[in-house]
């Protein structure tokens, strides 16, 4: 009787398609059962254990998840194929984007289910257009920063706001916020986006902009991947700065610091000019459990690294200012001009001159399969930067005394962010960004995620409003929390562009039961 009813012949029909177009899915229950996937997929969707297990742990090494396929691209077509695929299925399966695998928790995974590995649009080598006249460059959101600048740089212009790192890829920066030290100035980087093309949950591609599909164009940028893929960015460019003066400037005392770093982004409505010649400005943290010198701040020189470390031994914390102008003149005038204004009087400070290409790929990072990266992102209202300070950097992180790692600190202007994208900061004027990048090893990361939920506790009972950035989440009621006032406008945007929960489960948003 079973056999002459409609859906089963159907449904056979469709395993001995699929068998014949996968014979190698054999092991992908997710796919052959649930859902047919189109035939010029065949040759591009990959279920061996090696492109597997490619994709199955990222940058953090810590959570490890795999999927039933990897997509490898070599157009938008075959990755709007494949949303529509699962989006047609009775019951369809996730899908998430591999930029170049630098999450921390595994944002860009997908238990059983499709990870898009970007590469192959990459390879292509066809994803960067200039247009020097207009001041702008589409980018395809496989492209990696590092490949922006260099192309840019030929035609004399360049992007305004970058990140520390530029092996990230444009995509997945846009998805988050792309912050670093240029965010004073010119805001993150989803604050420097014209346009965007993007493939949705329901497997459409899109263009929008401020203008054009302005609801979709608000909500990709810092929507964490909920929303869509992003294929296409149309990113703003200035004139290249050929040449900066680095410097970096260390105090003692928190409140020096502080005033040092408002200090100059403070310049920014008091006089033009003056601001023209900063182009960046972060601040770091040098604790007496490590070295001055790291793959974030291959600075000091070596004759100066032994009086650096007495002042680090001597004070327990270190509070470092690190700023790039564009001024030449020579290093004591140029110091002295950049302290103008101040009351302090730091504790050493230190310039010299380097091509902007140089000091914008200062960071290099090795991926070593021995270790592991637990890393603590957060934005802190500046009302809550004092009690962080006593109750975080030194009663936590300086007493525990396990940390391996850059640890950054700098101030934002809220009026450079645009409160109708997703990305969600504090609610005031001025905020920081603080960074805990720990490195551990790979079998010992928990004694630094147990440090992380201190953090985080902390600043939860003294009343201290922090929004994670680059967040990672376990519940449902922590994700409402995190997104607050947000939270209402994020989910309406996801029943509209993906009402079916497929893009980008690893971040546990509406997919929060996953592993």
């Amino acid at each position: 009787m079973a056999m002459n009813s409609p859906f089963p012949r159907n449904f056979l029909v469709i395993l001995f398609m699929m068998a014949n177009l996968f014979p190698d899915l054999g092991k992908s229950e997710t796919l052959i059962n649930r859902c047919p996937i189109p035939h010029e997929l065949s040759d591009k969707l990959h279920v061996d254990a090696t492109s597997i297990e490619s994709v199955s742990t990222d940058y953090g090494n810590i959570v490890h998840n795999k999927p039933a396929a990897v997509l490898y691209p070599t157009s938008v077509q075959d990755i709007s194929s494949l949303v529509k695929a699962s989006f047609m299925c009775c019951v369809p399966f996730g899908i998430s984007v591999r930029g170049n695998g630098h999450s921390t928790h595994g944002q860009d995974m997908a238990y059983n289910g499709v990870v898009v590995d970007m590469k192959g649009l990459r390879d292509s080598g066809k994803g960067i257009s200039i247009d020097k006249e207009r001041r702008f460059a589409d980018v395809g959101g496989e492209q990696l920063w590092i490949d922006v600048l260099n192309a840019t740089v030929k035609e004399g212009v360049s992007a305004v706001s970058w990140t520390d790192y530029l092996k990230l890829s444009v995509g997945g920066t846009l998805s988050n916020a792309g912050i670093s030290g240029q965010a004073f100035r010119y805001g993150p980087q989803i604050s420097n986006v014209y346009e965007m093309d993007v493939v949705t949950g329901k497997g459409e591609l899109l263009t929008c902009s401020r203008y054009n599909n302005s609801e979709l164009f608000y909500a990709v940028l810092g929507g964490l991947g909920q929303f869509g893929i992003i294929t296409r960015a149309r990113i703003a460019l200035d004139t290249h700065i050929n040449r900066v003066r680095w410097t970096q400037i260390l105090y003692s005392n928190f409140s020096d610091f502080i005033e040092a770093e408002e200090y100059y982004i403070s310049q920014l409505s008091e006089n033009e000019q003056r601001i023209n010649e900063i182009s960046y400005l972060e601040g770091g943290i040098l604790f007496d459990n490590g070295t001055p010198n790291n793959w974030r701040n291959f600075f000091f020189p070596p004759a100066d690294i032994p009086k650096i470390t007495s002042l680090i031994k001597n004070y327990g914390i270190i509070y470092s200012v690190e700023v790039a102008t564009t001024i030449g003149s020579s290093a004591d005038k140029h110091l002295q001009r950049l302290m103008e204004g101040l009351n302090n009087v730091p504790e050493y400070s230190y310039a010299k001159n380097v091509s902007y290409v140089d000091f914008l790929t200062r960071v290099q990072i090795t991926v070593q399969k021995n270790e592991s990266h637990p890393w603590l992102n957060i934005f802190i209202p500046k009302s809550g930067i004092s009690d962080f300070n006593s109750g975080v950097f030194r009663d936590i992180v300086l007493k525990q005394n396990i940390t391996r790692g850059p640890v950054l600190f700098y101030p934002m202007l809220r009026d450079k962010w645009d409160d109708r994208m997703s990305a969600v900061i504090p609610d005031e004027d001025i905020f920081y960004a603080a960074g805990i990048l720990y490195t551990s090893g790979a079998n010992d990361w928990q004694v630094y995620e147990d440090q992380n939920k201190a953090i985080m506790e902390f600043c939860d009972k003294y009343g201290i409003e922090v929004k994670q950035y680059l967040p990672n989440y376990a519940t449902k009621n922590e994700w409402i929390t995190h997104f607050g006032s947000k939270w209402a406008t994020f989910k309406q945007r996801k029943a509209l562009f993906d009402p079916k929960n497929i893009m980008s489960p690893g971040q546990r948003i509406f997919n929060y039961y996953l592993n």
